[in-house]
C-alpha cells in the first residue's frame, strides 16, 4: 500500500484553495451551459486543453443543458454507451459525435 506523505499546514491550505478554485471553474462552465452562453461543442473543445473541465462528469454536463433532466441524461448516456462515471476527456470520438449530433 502506498502511503501519502503528510502535508504541512501551508500545503493543506494551498490544496484547499486549488480545489475550491477548480470547483468554481466547473460550476461556472455548467452555469454558462445552462444559460446558453456556452455550447456543448465549445465545452468539449475546452476540455481537451483545460484539465479542470476535463474532469467534469458527462452526466453533470448533460443535466446542465437546457431541457435535460436526470431521466433524459440517463437515456442519452445509455443510447451512446457512455458509462455513468465517464468524464469529458474520457469520451471517445464516436460518443462525442453522437452527443453533438443530439444536442446541436
Amino acid at each position: 500500500m502506498i502511503s501519502v506523505p503528510p502535508l504541512s499546514a501551508d500545503q493543506r491550505l494551498q490544496a484547499r484553495a486549488a480545489a475550491t478554485q477548480a470547483r468554481r471553474h466547473r460550476a461556472a462552465a455548467k452555469a454558462r451551459l445552462r444559460s446558453g452562453d456556452l455550447r456543448l461543442s465549445e465545452l468539449l473543445e475546452l476540455a481537451q486543453t483545460d484539465d479542470v473541465l476535463a474532469h467534469l462528469r458527462v452526466v453533470e454536463v448533460l443535466k446542465a443543458l437546457p431541457r435535460v433532466g436526470e431521466k433524459r441524461a440517463a437515456e442519452t448516456m445509455d443510447r451512446h454507451e457512455i458509462a455513468a462515471s465517464r468524464r469529458l476527456r474520457g469520451l471517445g470520438r464516436h460518443q462525442q459525435a453522437g452527443l453533438l449530433a443530439e444536442f446541436r
